[in-house]
């Protein structure tokens, strides 16, 4: 008589097949970690401001879930369940290091708008770091599925919580819970002791220890209520990761030659004509604007760089839905796929260094903004993802591109980051200052605190002091720990050594719309 196998059993469902959960409850390990890391995020992130608790709050995460993946666990995956595909570390260790990038920008740059665009590409990033599908599909069934991970994680934290509580007996928890107790009374005698000793030291705790009031107390658990289910649906994915073969390698149906050809070589066509024909307005440049009866600087770069900007992300898409959906069976239809594909890329090049065109002769004349500063970024990074489907249609096979199209824009808003945009605007139209002695106070007023450096260079000292003046004025509440940040430290002391010379005047000048 043949025994009777071991379970447990996978689900009979595809959900259960591809995410079949692990095996046991969250470990002591892993509960402690996740709790101590949200105490740690609740404690520290600044939510009005951008600030070092931010990448304190994310390197604590990033070490949770780390003991938590390396705490004894269950297998991620029960017996007669299809496996997720084989990990690479690497890539995981790449995202991961890019999400702290992200955050860490918080220090540095007091620029919210810059932060924001950080914050939101930082779940991108932890998406892929928790995710080991490649394409697109795969990424956006990860970001689909973050609340069912979130549930499922919760209750995971949940049983592995209960579970140790009845093993209490075992001490474990016992003595977790007695030796928290045990370092909290002897933190707060001898802290007291020391306050009472030295004021120093006691500006030093005041400025760690926040005063415990209602909203400092509400916002720590909003905080904690956020962070945990998020934290324990992380942990939950590591612990049992999608199975998302399937969609990477998943095949769609292919359409025929003359459904897709003509189409895209009608495109193609008008690409051309439109390059041929408009050569001289999209390079005509200065020349072109002189010599067109009516025309300004700004129509000129104004007219049809939206259009063509919008262009460049269709042609993307398009791209994108030539290589799913066109046939590539016979050599004809991968010479002729090569052929129409390479030739609407390098028109879209084209395209794209027209756009790029105009808003450098629109810049050199107005000086840049925000919006024209992050439009040209993302033309540019389109360009080169452009010429990375270029490449790839040497083969017509390319599983990397999603992600390195993806690494290259987090590498891109990174190198914005370092460059200190908001400094570059202001330190742009300072150098147009100094040839046309015209300034715009409002718009420069607006600029964050990272463009006090380029306003200590205008050679004029009431439009310095004015504009020094308004950077303080976004700086009235002052930073604790929490929300440290280094371009508002530098503005700081530069606000104080330079006071305006007539600040009821400069709040008329400035504020005046």
């Amino acid at each position: 008589m043949q025994a009777p196998l071991n379970g447990p059993w996978p689900l009979s469902t595809p959900w259960g097949r591809r995410w079949p959960g692990p095996g046991l409850p969250a470990s002591a390990t892993t509960v402690v970690a996740l709790l101590v890391a949200t105490i740690v995020v609740a404690l520290s992130v600044p939510l009005d401001r951008p600030g070092i608790g931010w990448l304190v709050a994310v390197l604590a995460a990033v070490v949770a879930l780390i003991v938590a993946r390396l705490a004894p666990q269950a297998p991620a995956v029960a017996p007669l369940v299809s496996p997720a595909p084989a990990e690479r570390p690497w890539d995981r260790y790449a995202w991961t290091t890019a999400t702290v990038a992200l955050l860490a920008v918080g220090a540095f740059r007091a620029a919210g708008w810059l932060f924001l665009l950080c914050l939101m590409t930082a779940t991108l990033t932890t998406v892929l770091a928790l995710t080991s599908g490649r394409s697109l599909r795969s990424m956006v069934a990860t970001y689909l599925l973050i609340p069912a991970a979130t549930l499922r994680g919760v209750g995971w934290l949940v049983r592995g919580a209960v579970l140790a509580q009845r093993r209490g007996r075992d001490g474990v928890p016992v003595r977790f819970v007695t030796t928290a107790v045990l370092s909290l009374v002897l933190l707060t005698v001898f802290g007291s002791l020391f306050v009472s000793a030295d004021a120093a030291f006691a500006r030093i705790f005041a400025a760690v220890i926040p005063d415990l009031n209602l909203p400092v107390v509400s916002r720590w658990i909003f905080v904690g209520l956020v962070t945990l289910p998020l934290l324990a649906g992380a942990a939950y994915l590591r612990a049992a990761p999608l199975a998302l073969g399937e969609l990477d390698a998943a095949e769609s149906r292919k359409v025929g030659r003359l459904e897709w050809a003509v189409p895209l070589g009608l495109l193609v066509l008008l690409f051309g004509a439109f390059v041929t024909v408009q050569l001289t307005v999209l390079f005509g440049g200065a020349k072109h604007v002189v010599e067109t009866d009516g025309l300004t600087y700004a129509e000129y770069a104004r007219s049809g760089f939206w259009q063509l900007c919008t262009v460049t992300a269709l042609t993307l898409a398009v791209l994108a839905g030539a290589a799913r959906w066109a046939s590539r069976e016979t050599p004809a239809d991968r010479t002729l796929l090569r052929a129409v594909t390479g030739a609407l890329a390098v028109l879209t090049l084209v395209v794209v260094a027209s756009a790029m065109h105009r808003m450098n002769v629109y810049t050199d004349m107005y000086g840049l903004t925000r919006l024209r500063l992050l439009v040209a970024c993302c033309e540019a990074w389109a360009g080169l993802v452009l010429l990375m489907v270029l490449g790839a249609g040497v083969r017509l096979r390319a599983p990397w591109l999603p992600r390195v199209a993806i690494a290259t824009g987090v590498l891109a808003l990174l190198g914005l980051a370092v460059a200190n945009p908001d400094a570059r605007i202001a330190a742009n139209h300072v150098d147009r200052f100094q040839r046309t002695q015209q300034l715009d106070l409002p718009f420069l007023a607006d600029l964050s605190p990272d463009a006090a450096p380029a306003f200590a260079e205008i050679s004029d000292g009431y439009r310095r002091g004015c504009l020094l003046w308004a950077v303080g004025g976004q700086m009235a509440d002052p930073d604790d720990w929490r929300g440290w940040n280094l371009g508002r430290a530098t503005a700081r002391s530069l606000v104080a050594g330079d006071p305006p010379t007539d600040p009821q005047k400069c709040a008329e000048e400035i504020y005046r719309y």
